[in-house]
């Protein structure tokens, strides 16, 4: 069981990147799935999660606007598109799988994580 993050990378303010969240080891379409991030001295942070079907869908207030996430589960993947980026967004973004329904505010409830993918928001 494993989830892999890709897309991660170095990007000017204003810019835009894509990250990936691929499923292997397990079906992704049993699962909800969120995205979090991680600044140098910070706390983990919610960031985005959609429902197992797609349907649903939910951004921190710090991202509302700017980032989409989506699913493709015939592709057991996770996409985050992330426009408009800021110097503060900087950080290691994980994926992570839930069984039942989302919850930003609450990731020990997470079953699986990936490793993260570094974003670096920098002029």
């Amino acid at each position: 069981v494993q989830l892999v993050e890709s897309g991660g990378g170095l990007v000017q303010p204003g810019g835009s990147l894509r990250l990936s969240c691929a499923a292997s080891g397990f079906t992704l379409d049993s699962y909800a799935i969120g995205w979090f991030r991680q600044a140098p001295g910070k706390e983990r942070e919610g960031v985005s999660c959609i429902s197992r079907s797609g349907g649903s869908t939910y951004y921190a207030d710090s991202v509302k606007g700017r980032f989409t996430i989506s699913r493709d589960n015939a592709k057991n993947t996770v996409y985050l598109q992330m426009n408009r980026l800021k110097p503060e967004d900087t950080a290691v973004y994980y994926c992570a799988a839930v069984k039942y329904v989302c919850s930003l505010s609450s990731p020990g409830r997470y079953d699986f994580w990936g490793q993260g993918t570094l974003v670096t928001v920098s002029s």
